[in-house]
């Protein structure tokens, strides 16, 4: 693919999502457009960002629960950039528009704030002593591309679907890293719409746990790097425990842990 091709798929990318409208679909329009393809693309779409005021602060990892892979036809994780003005600390009963989404779905995730850059190869183990806080919170994603129908490469380059994500406390896990370690493995999640329960996921459902979510982004990473690096003090949110739902204003949407030390969250949305 040439520079100016990925320019033009960058600036409709841009496009879309600042004018909360759905493109085709790249795919549709190239069947040769790959993942290393999309991920210049996205690396285009974060330097553009960038150059406008954002600031990255972190990196979604999306399609890690595999019992969504077929529902949506992508098989494998991506990845992609979170943002200062998509990523909010959000307390109980808390509002959040939707404003300029398109198509917003919700997915309940479980996010790692690093202390130190994690390298390829790392187990779980190691990968943990390379974080000082675990979050919960809803990754609100989004598609600029009609009805949630793409390839796997037309997700990468529209951001990973990133809308934003609303997440709770940062809790330490400083003086608990066995405890952390054995937990981050085995604990069961709950989402709710206006009270009444949607669905279950557990740890398991996330490529095995969220820590191992983690590794298989620093690996993936390493094979396909991006000019912005993991860094310290990024918050890494990990994919969704539980199927996505679409998300209308009016909504009340909780969430419940069972085997972490972490609040669920309780959030109303508007237009």
């Amino acid at each position: 693919m040439t520079n100016d091709m990925t320019e033009t798929r960058a600036r409709a990318v841009l496009d879309a999502i600042s004018s909360a409208r759905s493109i085709a679909t790249f795919s549709g329009g190239d069947p040769d457009f790959t993942l290393p393809d999309a991920y210049q693309v996205s690396d285009a779409v974060m330097t553009e960002r960038v150059a406008r005021g954002e600031r990255v602060v972190g990196w979604k990892i999306g399609f890690t629960n595999s019992n969504i892979w077929d529902e949506y036809d992508v098989h494998a994780p991506i990845w992609g950039p979170m943002y200062d003005r998509t990523v909010r600390q959000v307390a109980a009963g808390g509002e959040i528009s939707l404003a300029g989404l398109c198509e917003p779905r919700i997915e309940p995730e479980i996010a790692f704030r690093l202390k130190s850059a994690p390298e390829i190869g790392m187990d779980e183990a190691a990968l943990l002593d390379c974080i000082d806080a675990v979050t919960h919170g809803f990754e609100i994603v989004q598609s600029i591309f009609p009805r949630w129908k793409f390839k796997a490469a037309d997700t990468v380059a529209a951001c990973a679907l990133h809308g934003m994500y609303l997440h709770g406390e940062l809790v330490s896990v400083e003086g608990d890293w066995a405890g952390w370690l054995e937990q981050l493995a085995a604990f069961d999640m709950e989402l709710a719409r206006d009270d009444v329960v949607v669905d279950r996921g557990t740890a398991g459902d996330v490529l095995g746990g969220p820590l191992s979510a983690l590794r298989s982004m620093v690996d993936g990473m390493a094979m396909r790097p991006m000019s912005r690096a993991l860094a310290v003090g990024d918050l890494i949110t990990t994919g969704t425990v539980t199927r996505a739902f679409p998300v209308s204003p009016g909504e009340r949407w909780t969430s419940r842990l069972d085997g972490l030390p972490l609040a669920g969250l309780d959030v109303r949305f508007s237009a």
